[in-house]
């Protein structure tokens, strides 16, 4: 799992840089829908929406996060929304992940829910934050130089919390393909300092052909706007830190990223194997990863799952091929293991944050879904 590195920050690139990505970008993928006029007043973010570049289900973390191609729960919105529309039944999940020794907390919570026998849409909420930051600002006396009496009096705390809102739509538009969309509006705040809202749009297909199944998501394909804001008054406390020059709100970009699936399903009476590689072509111009293009990096990942007498579930996977200066190839491997009892599905995901030679340690994710009785709620027709 590529997990999320939190930035409050905005990033800021050369206009000329800015231009030439977007543009890059709006050729390869051939589907963005916006141009922007004031494209040199904006700024690329690298990380602005990486708290989503985590992914979700402790199923599909389990497997590297390799799930473009395999898509067919209720994290599909997220995934592949093309996925949404494999569904038979509706279908609630829940997903809750510490990272950074628990630190940072991630809640994941979806829905899906046939309309007819070809469409089926979906909704969820996402929720990535750092709760209980002490705030000592009032707490220094600044005309002496000094904290102020009994200082803990004045000390409060705050939330760095990111929040996005998911709705899909699947549709089956052949026995083998199934399409899909995914809109969402993202709200991010750093407790009463600094807010941002953004939107924007992802777009899936599925196809199937015997035991093999290709997925393409294209992220973000509207290039995805996050307007923020900024509370000034609230940082004349800490101006000897930015001077006379306080941060100012604006807007930043987030690039499309096109996502490539592929997964080989072999069955027997009551054991299956699945066997998933995704590919994520970035244009961020990020360099740590194991191929690179000019300014577009490649990102694989690969898994599998094996699930025995439809009920016990083992999965294994990498989520993250990367070179560094300092240490060469890092991998990031992942495990996972999941139970089925009726209706209902447990998951858990289990995977090393930044990688074997990383010291920023563990995440653990635990998955639930349950999906209605099939004789009691069937899809639509």
């Amino acid at each position: 799992m590529t997990e999320w590195t939190h930035s409050g920050n905005i990033t800021t690139s050369e206009p000329e840089r800015a231009a030439f990505l977007k543009r890059t970008a709006a050729f390869l993928l051939g589907l963005a829908l916006f141009s922007y006029t004031d494209a040199w007043s904006q700024r690329v973010a690298k990380y602005g929406a990486d708290f989503l570049a985590g992914g979700v289900g402790a199923r599909a973390l389990g497997m590297g996060g390799a799930f473009v191609g395999l898509a067919d729960d209720a994290t599909s919105a997220y995934w592949n929304p093309a996925g949404l529309s494999t569904l038979d039944r509706p279908e609630f999940a829940y997903m809750h992940a510490e990272r950074f020794a628990g630190i940072v907390s991630f809640d994941f919570a979806g829905a899906a829910w046939p309309l007819s026998e070809k469409s089926t849409f979906g909704v969820s909420f996402y929720r990535s934050g750092v709760n209980d930051i002490k705030n000592t600002l009032d707490a220094w006396d600044e005309a002496r130089n000094q904290p102020k009496a009994n200082p803990e009096d004045f000390i409060t705390t705050f939330s760095a919390a990111d929040y996005a809102f998911y709705f899909g739509y699947g549709r089956r538009v052949s026995d083998r393909m199934t399409v899909g969309f995914t809109g969402k509006i993202i709200r991010r705040t750093i407790g009463d300092f600094a807010d941002a809202w953004g939107y924007s749009m992802d777009a899936g297909a599925l196809y199937q052909a015997g035991a093999w199944q290709f997925g393409l998501t294209l992220q973000d394909i509207t290039t995805m706007l996050q307007s923020w804001s900024v509370n000034r008054e609230s940082l004349t406390n800490i101006r000897d830190v930015f001077g006379d020059d306080l941060p100012e709100g604006g807007t930043e970009l987030v690039l499309p990223v096109a996502r490539l699936g592929s997964a080989y399903t072999w069955k027997s009476e009551r054991d299956r194997l699945v066997l998933a590689l995704d590919m994520d072509l970035a244009f961020d111009g990020y360099k740590a990863n194991a191929l690179n293009i000019g300014d577009m990096s490649i990102h694989p990942r690969v898994g599998a799952e094996y699930l025995l007498r439809d009920r016990l579930a083992i999965r294994l996977g990498l989520s993250r091929i990367q070179t560094t200066e300092r240490d060469g190839l890092d991998i990031t491997p992942t495990i996972g293991a999941g139970f089925i009892i009726n209706a209902l599905q447990f998951d858990y995901g289990f995977g090393d944050f930044g990688g074997l030679v990383s010291e920023l340690g563990y995440s653990h994710r635990i998955s639930v879904s349950y999906r209605l009785d099939r004789s009691r709620s069937r899809r639509p027709e």
